[in-house]
């Protein structure tokens, strides 16, 4: 186990899962999957519907438990760490589905994320809203998302895409080292997909990326790594140009004609 440590350690290895499943009664939905996410580099993940993706992202985010397998988190074994824990250990994730609070404003979302990193329980006699490091995280992961100059908008007043950028900003603001990210370009059109695209090429320089998306020219152009999920098993991973010439992924997921 020290050696697995130290090899992560490393190599810049911040999430390493190794032979991970989960059962569903007699369904299997992840079966013995592995992947390593470095720092500086963006791993997808693609599939079918039905093939395991998001159950792998509960699985690594601490949502639901790993029926067998092991998840290493910074060097340290997290398998059994709650989704709280992962994430004051560095691990932040965005889900298919809008999270934000949608009449707050666009600061009040981020520094809300800050503060359930930077706790200060015994501070009780200063308001939360004048944290001086949540705010400070908040502005700093809005700038990072590209979204300063929405700070004091209301949410629900942002446009689809610059929804799912304060998603991500919201998980900036805790932190991360590592970014578990479910098909954050869905709904998009196609400026607000390469603002997305922009933003995570600028992610991946300080962090592990881990994204499951659907549109393939996207995942095509910014993955440095692509793994194929069929029926909850890898079929392929690798680098993008040898997943598109895959066979096995050819007939399973891409077409026969791509």
């Amino acid at each position: 186990m020290s050696a697995v440590l130290n090899q992560a350690a490393d190599t810049q290895a911040l999430l390493v899962a190794t032979e991970v499943s989960r059962r569903f009664g007699g369904l299997k939905a992840v079966d013995g999957v592995s992947l390593t996410l470095e720092r500086g580099s963006l791993h997808a993940v693609i599939g079918t519907n039905g093939a395991g993706k998001s159950t792998l992202i509960n699985l690594l985010s601490g949502e639901i438990p790993p029926s067998e397998g092991r998840v290493l988190l910074m060097g340290q074994d997290a398998t059994a760490w709650s989704q709280p824990r992962r994430a004051r250990a560095g691990l932040g994730r965005s889900y298919q589905r809008n999270t934000i609070f949608m009449n707050f404003t666009v600061r009040e979302n981020c520094r809300l994320a800050a503060q359930s990193r930077w706790q200060r329980a015994w501070d009780w006699w200063t308001p939360a809203q004048r944290c001086g490091k949540s705010l400070a995280a908040a502005d700093e992961a809005l700038r990072k998302a590209g979204l300063s100059a929405q700070a004091e908008r209301i949410a629900g007043a942002l446009s689809h895409g610059q929804k799912r950028q304060l998603e991500i900003a919201m998980c900036l603001a805790g932190a991360p080292q590592v970014l578990l990210l479910d098909e954050p370009l869905a709904g998009m059109g196609a400026e607000e997909t390469e603002r997305m695209l922009a933003l995570l090429t600028e992610l991946k320089r300080d962090h592990a990326i881990l994204l499951v998306e659907h549109d393939m020219d996207a995942v095509f152009r910014v993955a440095d790594r692509i793994t194929v999920m069929v029926n909850g098993r890898v079929i392929a991973s690798d680098t993008p140009a040898a997943v598109r010439s895959n066979r096995e992924v050819q007939i399973a997921y891409l077409g026969e004609g791509h």
